[in-house]
C-alpha cells in the first residue's frame, strides 16, 4: 500500500524589497533579498530563495509585544485559524531576523543587534524574550500577505508556507550572516529569473513565480500597494514526468522544474 502523505508543517517565508536608488540600464528600481541556499540541507538544498523557514514552538506571540492587525485579521487574510496565523507572522518576523538580520520591530532600532541575533539563532533565548528585554514590539504592521503555497504531495518533506512582503526598513541592511546560506544578496527580479533561465542559479517553482509577479512592478511601493488586492487561497503544485524529467505543475496548467524537493 502506498504510504500516507506527509502532513505540511507549517512555514513562512518574507520577500524583503527595497527600491535601488540608482538602477542599471534597462532595470526598475525595485529589488529583492535572495539567499543560496548550503547544498546539503535536506530541503531545497543549493536553492535560491527567500528568507523562511518553519514555525517552531517559540513562535506565540505576545499580545503586548505586537502592533498592527491582530491574528483573528491574519487568520481570515491567509485562510487558517487565529493560532496558527499568528504563529506565522511571528515566524516570518523572527526568521527574517534570524536570517539576514532585517528586524521587523519598533520602536527605533534594537541595541546590540547582533548579540541579540546570535542569541536568537543559538537557541539560548527565544525572540518573543528579545522583544520584551529590549522593550520592542512585533510590527505586524509591517508585512503583508502575497501567497499561500504546500508542498507537492509525495514529497519527503512539505510545508504549507505562508508568503509574505515587507520592505527593508530605513536604516537596516539585509546581510548574508546565516550559516544556511552560502551568499545572500539584493537581485532585481527579472535579473534573476534570466539568471534561472540560464541555468546559473536554481529556483523552485515558488519562487519562480513569485518573482514572475513582482517582477511587474518597478518599485517596492508599488509590491506593497497591490498585496492587499490579491486573494490567498493555497496553491499545491502537482509533480508529473515530462519525458526524463519532472516538472511541478500549477493549477493554471504553468510548468515548471521540479527540483529541490527531495
Amino acid at each position: 500500500m502506498p504510504s500516507a502523505p506527509v502532513i505540511p508543517r507549517p512555514a513562512a517565508t518574507v520577500l524583503i524589497v527595497r527600491d535601488h536608488p540608482h538602477p542599471p540600464p534597462g532595470r526598475s528600481p525595485l529589488q529583492v533579498f535572495l539567499q543560496q541556499r548550503v547544498a546539503g540541507m535536506a530541503f531545497a538544498g543549493g536553492m535560491t530563495v527567500f528568507p523562511g523557514g518553519g514555525v517552531d514552538a517559540s513562535d506565540r506571540p505576545d499580545p503586548d509585544r505586537w502592533v498592527g492587525p491582530e491574528p483573528r485579521w491574519w487568520a481570515e487574510r491567509l485562510g487558517v485559524d487565529a493560532d496558527l496565523a499568528g504563529a506565522l507572522v511571528h515566524a516570518a518576523v523572527r526568521e527574517t531576523f534570524e536570517e539576514c538580520g532585517v528586524l521587523l520591530a519598533g520602536p527605533g532600532a534594537l541595541p546590540d543587534l547582533h548579540r541579540h541575533r546570535a542569541d536568537v539563532v543559538a537557541r539560548r533565548r527565544t525572540f518573543a524574550d528579545v522583544l520584551a528585554a529590549t522593550g520592542l514590539v512585533l510590527r505586524a504592521d509591517l508585512l503583508h500577505a502575497w501567497a499561500r503555497w504546500i508542498t507537492p504531495l509525495g514529497s519527503p518533506r512539505r510545508y504549507d508556507t505562508a508568503f509574505f512582503v515587507a520592505r527593508v526598513p530605513d536604516g537596516q541592511q539585509a546581510d548574508a550572516h546565516t550559516s544556511e546560506a552560502v551568499a545572500a544578496i539584493w537581485w532585481h527580479p527579472d535579473e534573476a529569473l534570466e539568471r534561472w533561465q540560464d541555468e546559473e542559479i536554481q529556483l523552485m517553482a515558488p519562487t519562480v513565480r513569485t518573482l514572475q509577479e513582482i517582477a511587474e512592478f518597478g518599485e517596492s511601493a508599488a509590491v506593497l500597494a497591490a498585496a492587499p488586492e490579491r486573494v490567498i487561497r493555497p496553491i499545491v503544485p502537482v509533480v508529473r514526468r515530462d519525458g526524463d524529467r519532472l516538472v511541478s505543475v500549477l493549477p493554471d496548467d504553468t510548468a515548471y522544474p521540479a527540483i529541490g524537493l527531495a
